[in-house]
């Protein structure tokens, strides 16, 4: 049997009508807008009402997705969720999104890779439709990082924001499609970016909370130096694997973590600044929502077009990550 190319059908993407912006945290912690933006690039970043919840947002972008695609939801065989703030802790998100699509054929379940959720629900999906176990994939990345950070700490409250993004991937003609695709983790660096609190190890008592455990918990400055060794060495990996270099990536769309982060990545791989995407003023970080928004952006803006060579890199909490390199 041959080999199926799998490829990107339909995107979409949906986020809190809230904003946070930097004169808003200016209020609330020590803090200013030239600090946050000198550091990070974040003007402001969506934030999610109390009655507001992850799969709400996630259902939304998978349904612009699925009507971009064309296809019926009864069509979906696998749906994938990529979140480190599902709804509750049973069942999962992915399962809230498979009854409120009515995409009942569909397996579904949850990926917790932190920001590299969406590109490690590419590799799942990519690997299901080549092999012939499903067609339709909806592959989602969707968080409310807004309920988990500390608003006393500015070094973490200042980064995240809420929102998710979704993709339909099936089959795509030869030479089209994911061309490569590699995911990563070390467990060992797993308190340079870590919540203890909320499991079976930490609890979720009276005391834990007290204490914030519940909260982000990140070392900044090893973060940034492992993140964008990670991100470049994979990249140029991914790039190797498909027979490409840098100079034919027509859009590189990075995890938005931070825009010294995405700076570092793409010089590291000389890619030119006119071809790397960046939301993050705008929107944060969202973790594993950015990648697909980005995407989805690029899709509305017309910055993607049939032929282009799309490079997309991402490092999170745990620590994970992972790269993509596909013909769209």
């Amino acid at each position: 049997m041959s080999k199926v190319n799998a490829g990107i059908l339909g995107t979409g993407h949906s986020y809190p009508k809230g904003v946070l912006t930097n004169a808003d945290l200016e209020k609330i912690v020590d803090t200013s807008d030239e600090w946050i933006t000198t550091r990070t690039g974040i003007k402001q970043r969506r934030k999610a009402a109390p009655d507001e919840y992850t799969s709400q947002f996630a259902v939304g972008a998978s349904r612009e997705a699925i009507e971009r695609a064309g296809i019926d939801p009864a069509e979906i065989d696998l749906i994938l969720c990529a979140t480190v703030t599902p709804d509750q802790i049973l069942p999962s998100t992915a399962c809230l999104i498979q009854a409120e699509l009515e995409a009942h054929k569909a397996a579904a379940m949850d990926i917790v890779a932190a920001c590299s959720g969406f590109l490690y629900g590419l590799s799942i999906a990519g690997a299901m439709i080549s092999g012939g176990q499903s067609k339709y994939v909806l592959v989602i990345g969707a968080e409310i990082l807004t309920r988990y950070v500390d608003y006393t700490d500015r070094s973490t409250c200042v980064l995240f924001g809420d929102g998710a993004g979704a993709a339909i991937l099936g089959p795509v003609e030869s030479g089209r499609g994911i061309l490569s695709v590699k995911i990563r983790s070390d467990g060992r660096y797993e308190k340079q970016l870590y919540a203890p609190g909320g499991g079976t190890k930490g609890g979720f008592t009276a005391e834990t909370i007290a204490r914030g455990d519940h909260f982000f918990k990140m070392k900044g400055h090893e973060v940034f130096k492992i993140a964008v060794r990670s991100m470049a060495d994979i990249s140029r990996e991914v790039l190797c694997e498909a027979g490409l270099k840098a100079e034919d990536v027509d859009l590189f769309i990075p995890h938005q973590a931070n825009q010294r982060i995405t700076d570092a990545v793409s010089e590291m791989l000389k890619v030119d600044s006119s071809r790397v995407y960046s939301n993050i003023a705008m929107h944060g970080n969202t973790s594993s929502a950015s990648i697909p928004i980005g995407l989805d952006e690029c899709v509305e803006a017309g910055r993607v077009r049939q032929g282009d060579v799309i490079l997309m890199a991402s490092f999170g909490g745990g620590v994970t990550w992972s790269a993509v390199v596909m013909r769209w």
